[in-house]
């Protein structure tokens, strides 16, 4: 079986959602140029990060999916055969949304999306405010490059989160994410949050033997610098492509021969005690 090659884009984000637009569209053609078979977007790439704030007229920013954003990237990914990942404000209905990421195939059909499971609330991040939990579960998705799977951002704290969708027979996963530094916090703790987000991300990695893609924007957005530093791991949490803090693309390519000896090797599936986590969610509430 021959590698896959894998495109993530890491950029600052404009006040228009066209520019925006365009902005990926381009990343895709360079990206597919040079190979790439499969390509994620950063965490609601459309726009600057919204919920800085709680503002109900950001409502409008939200879309149906399957809308106008998967019309038209299904014609690019299937112009260039590309598999794509889009993270977007997915509205349902007024009044209930949904922080979501739909996949399209090489040949432009839609695939389905998953909904980002956990939401935080912190200052900066006012995620409450405008998503409901997704209420689709974790997802892997059978693309004409491999089976992939998605998280988004605040998920990636969660080892249930990569750890169920492994499960699901993804061999790649994807996490679009906007995360960043609070001024009054970057001077003392900022390189330890930076190295926490890593380090959790590439546990990840190794303890299911995947490929592993985080996708994060860059540029200062009222009080919050992202930070960047968008990276794709092998499945022993070697780093293959990393980025800085400025706009990048990220390239990389995950052999499936060598996430076969991974597991092999470190077998964890294998040796799971599925009989005895139940007090997993006991302890939860507790």
């Amino acid at each position: 079986m021959t590698s896959t090659r894998i495109a993530c884009y890491q950029s600052s984000a404009d006040s228009s959602p066209e520019v925006n637009m365009q902005r990926v569209e381009s990343a895709m053609r360079e990206a597919a140029a040079k190979g790439a078979k499969i390509f994620c977007t950063q965490e609601l790439f459309r726009s600057p990060y919204f919920c800085r704030t709680q503002d109900p007229a950001q409502f409008e920013l939200a879309e149906a999916i399957p809308g106008p954003s998967t019309e038209r990237f299904s014609a690019l990914a299937r112009e260039l055969g590309l598999v794509c990942i889009l993270s977007l404000f997915e509205e349902v209905m007024p009044g209930l949304s949904y922080n979501s990421a739909a996949v399209l195939d090489a040949d432009g059909r839609y695939l389905g999306c998953y909904r980002k499971m956990h939401i935080p609330q912190d200052p900066g991040f006012e995620e409450k405010f405008y998503f409901r939990p997704g209420d689709l579960g974790f997802k892997a998705f059978d693309t004409a490059a491999g089976r992939i799977g998605v998280i988004i951002c605040w998920d990636q704290w969660f080892p249930e989160s990569a750890r169920l969708t492994a499960l699901q027979g993804a061999e790649i996963i994807f996490c679009p994410t906007a995360i960043g530094w609070l001024p009054e916090e970057k001077s003392e703790l900022g390189a330890r949050q930076l190295n926490s987000w890593k380090q959790v991300q590439a546990g990840h990695a190794i303890a299911n033997g995947v490929y592993y893609a985080a996708i994060n924007r860059v540029g200062t957005e009222g009080d919050t610098e992202f930070w960047g530093n968008s990276f794709i791991l092998d499945p022993a949490g070697e780093a293959l492509a990393t980025a800085g803090e400025s706009e990048s693309l990220l390239l990389a390519d995950c052999d499936p021969e060598l996430l076969k000896d991974q597991r092999r090797i470190w077998p964890f599936f294998r040796d799971r005690r599925t009989d005895a986590y139940s007090g997993l969610r006991e302890a939860s509430s507790s």
